[in-house]
Order: structure tokens, then sequence, then C-alpha cells
């Protein structure tokens, strides 16, 4: 029988990181199956999914953890895996609009009410190529409860966008048209 676990990293960036959490899992027969990984501010973050039999999950989460010494934090948690009937509809969300604080709070609080779980969410801040003003950039994976209706959904968004000065589309389909 297999284990899935789910591990964070972080440290300062620097070429090898990578493999050397690659060959850990490696050693013990594991398997990398997912994962996420990005240098943000000269830091190495990431997350991933392995799998390894159980027979070798408590060997392989010390050798992760000693990855310390080579200034990689590691944290190792097992995770249930276990299918279960889906009363969930996936859709996708972008954002695109002035940078301001708070858009991901006020995005992700309407969303956390209505039950709505952000599966996937990655953000980054670019210049505009024709005002030089930063713009806020967002994408995300959302499970949606199958009992909130599509025009719920697009309503409480369009309010959102409006409030927000921003543009947000769901499933590829425009919600709002903000001046930027």
């Amino acid at each position: 029988m297999n284990t899935a676990l789910v591990l964070t990293l972080i440290g300062d960036d620097r070429p090898g990181l990578v493999d050397a959490v690659s060959a850990t899992i490696a050693e013990h027969g594991g398997n990398w199956q997912e994962s996420r990984m990005a240098q943000l501010a000269g830091k190495f973050a990431g997350i991933l999914l392995a799998e390894v039999a159980d027979s070798q999950v408590e060997a392989l989460t010390a050798d992760l953890r000693r990855l310390q010494t080579q200034g990689l934090n590691v944290t190792v948690e097992r995770s249930d895996q276990s299918a279960k009937e889906s009363t969930y509809r996936s859709l996708h969300l972008n954002l695109v609009g002035q940078d301001h604080p708070g858009i991901v709070r006020d995005v992700s609080h309407v969303l956390a009410s209505r039950g709505i779980n952000i599966e996937e969410l990655s953000t980054e801040c670019s210049s505009a190529s024709w005002s030089g003003e930063t713009l806020f950039h967002a994408t995300a994976h959302l499970q949606v409860p199958r009992e909130l209706s599509s025009d719920e959904l697009r309503e409480v968004l369009e309010g959102l966008a409006n409030e927000l000065m921003v543009d947000i589309a769901l499933d590829d389909a425009p919600l709002a048209a903000a001046d930027t």
C-alpha cells in the first residue's frame, strides 16, 4: 500500500534544491506526482505531492527533514486521497485590474462566504504598457457547490468586479469591464 505525502518547501534560493528533494524521494522509491514551485523575493518556495510505500514513510520523512542542514525547510503531511462523490463543479476565474491592497482578501471572502473552495491560486503584478501603472493579475481554479447557480455566482462576481474596479472573467466569459 502507498501513502500520499504533501510537502511544503522553503529556503534561500540556490541551484540544487529541487535536485536534493527529488533525489531524497527517489532514494525511498517514492514517486513525485505533482508540484508548484517558484522563486519569490530570493526564497525558493514550493508544494508537492509524492507517493511512497507505507514502509518508507517514516524514513523518507526523516531524510527530507534533514535537508534543513542544506538550508531547506521541509514540512511533510500525510494526505487522504480517498475518492469522494463530488458535490462541486470546477470553474476557472481570471482577474485583472489596477493593483491595490485587499484584492485577494475581498475576492477570497466573497468566494468563501458562498462555500466556494479555491483549489489553486496564482497571482502576479506587472506594469501596464499604456500607463506604467501596476496591474494585478490573478487566476484561480475554483470548486463551486453544485447548488450555487451560475446566475447567482455571476451576479455576485459582477458586483465585486465593479466594487474593486477590476475585470473578472469566469470560464472565459467576461463579467465586468472596469475603467482602470
